[in-house]
């Protein structure tokens, strides 16, 4: 199992002390591979950028404008967390429905 997400995250900390065989990858120093950030990006779409942060808000209106995979790219902290893969099934966020698919509470 894998979790991307930021070392200074609160809910990527709650998520990684739930799941401590999960392997963390910090999106902004070790990035999230192509092939899972364009799975990620098929199965949950617009969704997978999180508009409500401050990265967001600094973006002007042609920059967000740009293909969500461009913007992940360069601005790696605007990627909704966690991104949880667990045997090629993927997991956005930590909500109730996330901890249930993955069998923990």
């Amino acid at each position: 199992m894998r979790l991307f997400g930021l070392k200074t995250c609160d809910t990527c900390r709650k998520a990684l002390k739930t799941l401590p065989d999960a392997k963390f990858f910090d999106v902004r120093s070790d990035g999230v591979p192509g092939n899972v950030l364009q799975q990620a990006l098929d199965r949950f779409g617009e969704a997978l950028l999180n508009t409500r942060s401050t990265t967001w808000r600094g973006l002007d209106d042609a920059q967000r404008a740009r293909p969500p995979l461009e913007l992940l790219a360069d601005h790696p902290t605007l990627m909704k967390r966690p991104l949880i893969e667990r045997d090629g099934e993927l997991f956005l966020g930590w909500s109730p429905q996330t901890r249930a698919g993955l069998g923990v509470e």
